[in-house]
């Protein structure tokens, strides 16, 4: 006998009880000193979006430590590095402007999450701001915040994430083109050509 799926809210509260005081209380409406500084140590964020259709994407992005531009307390610009041109982040926020953000730090078992709604912008002001020493975006997303909270570091514990002595070793995996190639070649029957991971290392130190 199968267990039956969960599809009321009344029924997944009796599964896991009320949230925690504190969970809901810890929710703030802007970026106080903590997300701001939080921000400034963070060299990598996940930009959750949505598109009209309701399809979802979830997409890394990384840089130098507080690449992500603290504006004030409601305003954050992302800048956009040179990726795969699928752009699916960037056509999601065209069509709803929804983003969700996590912020992560190496060796924080914690992580801070931003809602709000995100719009491109090629303001050269923005763009001027998010410039590093290799180049000036193309556009940025300029994030209004409307939610701001911690998240507990218990996922990361689990995973042991940051611990050096658990991290897989490469060679446990084909290349991503290579397994690029053969997800093509068993779903869509084309062949395309491969890159060992060490080409595929030089194409992305020269494109960085």
């Amino acid at each position: 006998m199968t267990t039956p799926d969960i599809t009321t809210l009344a029924a997944l509260r009796a599964l896991y009880g009320p949230a925690r005081e504190r969970s809901l209380k810890k929710e703030i409406p802007a970026l106080d000193a903590h997300a701001v500084q939080f921000i400034g140590l963070s060299p990598f964020v996940v930009l959750a979006s949505t598109g009209q259709a309701g399809d979802m994407d979830a997409s890394p992005r990384g840089g130098e430590p507080g690449f992500v531009k603290v504006l004030d307390a409601q305003t954050l610009l992302v800048p956009d590095a040179p990726g795969n041109n699928r752009l699916d982040t960037l056509e999601n926020i065209i069509a709803t402007g929804r983003i969700g953000l996590l912020f992560m730090v190496p060796g924080f078992d914690e992580t801070l999450r931003v809602n709000g709604r995100a719009v491109l912008s090629t303001d050269p002001a923005d763009l001027a701001l998010c410039a590093d020493a290799r180049r000036t975006p193309a556009l940025a997303i300029r994030v209004a915040v409307a939610s701001v909270y911690l998240h507990c570091g218990k996922s990361l514990m689990r995973s042991q994430l940051w611990d050096a002595s658990r991290h897989a070793n490469r060679a446990q995996l084909p290349s991503m083109a290579e397994m690029m190639r053969d997800q093509i070649r068993a779903f869509k029957g084309e062949e395309i050509e491969a890159e060992t991971q060490a080409q595929m290392l030089e194409r992305y130190r020269q494109s960085l």
